[in-house]
């Protein structure tokens, strides 16, 4: 994917959270080292880069969370209401990690085994 194809992909997620602004959403986001991190809360503003939601905390309290659109981008940041995902993964996985066939090394491995047998 190149740079003009990511930089359209985060105006469309931003396109589409300007129109979530003031609703409840679920937030599902990979903070590193095997730590996940499910909140709910409203998206209260939208910015050119990021995006800000009140999330719900114990008690009653809430707490300002911000997100990069980037971050929705490549999966990091998961974003769902009524269990329904707002957006699709933009980052499409290999389905296999096969090695690569390499020409000369296969040719190479082939008159060894000729010479061994």
């Amino acid at each position: 994917m190149d740079l003009a194809q990511q930089a359209k992909i985060v105006d469309s997620i931003h396109d589409t959270l300007n129109d979530f602004v003031g609703q409840r959403l679920r937030v599902r986001a990979n903070m590193g080292r095997s730590k996940i991190v499910e909140s709910e809360g409203v998206l209260t503003q939208v910015h050119p880069r990021l995006f800000i939601m009140e999330i719900d905390r114990k008690r009653g309290r809430t707490a300002r969370q911000s997100y990069q659109y980037v971050d929705v981008l490549t999966g990091t940041v998961e974003l769902s209401q009524n269990g329904e995902p707002l957006f699709e993964p933009f980052v499409i996985e290999p389905e296999s990690e096969l090695a690569p066939v390499i020409p000369e090394v296969d040719a190479k491995m082939a008159t060894e085994e000729r010479l061994l047998a």
